[in-house]
């Protein structure tokens, strides 16, 4: 397995990783108004948002490189 084709691989769980921790948190938010669950829920959409504009970057820089 290429660098290339693990870092997709790694950015796309990291992505829904971080998006689950997000869901988890805001339904917590919503039932007790925590601010923990608050806090985990705005990590966890900043990592989402990170991890996109990373993966677009390391894209684009790698762009001639085979995935194999």
């Amino acid at each position: 397995m290429s660098l290339k084709a693990f870092h997709l691989v790694f950015v796309t769980v990291t992505v829904l990783a971080s998006l689950f921790v997000s869901m988890l948190g805001y339904r917590g938010w919503q039932d007790s108004q925590s601010s923990t669950d608050l806090a985990f829920a705005i990590g966890g959409a900043a990592g989402v948002v990170i991890m996109l504009v990373y993966g677009v970057y390391f894209l684009k820089k790698l762009k001639k490189i085979s995935y194999l």
